[in-house]
């Protein structure tokens, strides 16, 4: 790997290290407001043959100076080529909510530049993207609107709610990463040709399961969905579930 790559690596992929017994990479992608904590404790909840790579993406953790993308193909646009010279290894991604759509838009993104395909694609807690949004956009609300958007979604701790100087530090993560899911425009392309798995969770009225069904027409591959105890956070209350899903399609020689 060139000293340019490496560089890059500590930006976007947090402890990144090459391991001789990898046979698949997984890539994380978080949800909105969300960080590479998120998966703080995958690596060591997987075999040692799936290395876990969470993406830290701007304006989070060490990269809180960074501001957040506004947009997905802006981001993506950013994000491919970042993360290119890490895909020499079979890799597969995983995103929740807003990164279900990056997870979707990069690999199409792969595809149109004829670059390496994941084997499967894992998403978790959002929509088929063919499907409207029947919510008005939320980004741009006024501070007192938008932080009681951010309680009805219930993904924001009371504590940091609750605490003025943390949300000044937050708010502007969320509109960004809000205005990443809100402004998104599907345009139609073929279905991909890479399994897809879709989690969604039980109690989630945002996310429900028949908004989540429609994703079978975005593969000619297999497809599959796993409904899962909780609300649209199910991805923390869920999470011994979902790593042993995912375990088990990548334990399939045919996946990998």
């Amino acid at each position: 790997m060139s000293d340019k790559v490496r560089e890059k690596t500590p930006r976007w992929l947090v402890g990144f290290k090459e391991k001789p017994e990898t046979l698949v990479r997984l890539f994380c992608f978080p949800y909105a407001g969300g960080s590479a904590a998120t998966f703080r404790a995958w690596p060591d909840a997987f075999p040692s043959h799936i290395q876990v790579l969470p993406v830290q993406l701007p304006g989070r953790g060490e990269r809180l100076a960074e501001p957040g993308f506004k947009q997905l193909p802006d981001m993506i646009q950013t994000l491919g080529p970042a993360l290119l010279p890490h895909f020499n290894k079979p890799f597969v991604f995983f995103g929740h909510s807003m990164g279900g759509l990056i997870s979707l838009e990069l690999t199409r993104w792969l595809r149109r530049t004829g670059n390496p395909m994941p084997v499967q694609l894992f998403i978790s807690g959002r929509r088929a993207p063919q499907l409207p949004s029947e919510e008005l956009p939320s980004f741009d609300l006024p501070e007192p609107e938008f932080i009681e958007r951010l309680r009805e979604l219930n993904g924001t701790p009371p504590e940091v709610l609750d605490h003025p100087e943390l949300m000044q530090l937050m708010i502007p993560l969320l509109r960004a990463d809000f205005s990443v899911c809100e402004t998104y425009q599907y345009h139609a392309e073929p279905p991909l040709n890479c399994p897809i798995t879709v989690f969604g969770g039980l109690g989630d009225v945002e996310v429900p399961r028949e908004k989540l069904d429609p994703w079978r027409e975005q593969t000619t591959r297999s497809f599959s969905l796993h409904m899962l105890p909780g609300n649209h956070f199910f991805l923390h209350t869920a999470q011994p579930e979902i790593i042993r899903l995912i375990t088990e399609k990548l334990a399939k020689p045919q996946s990998l």
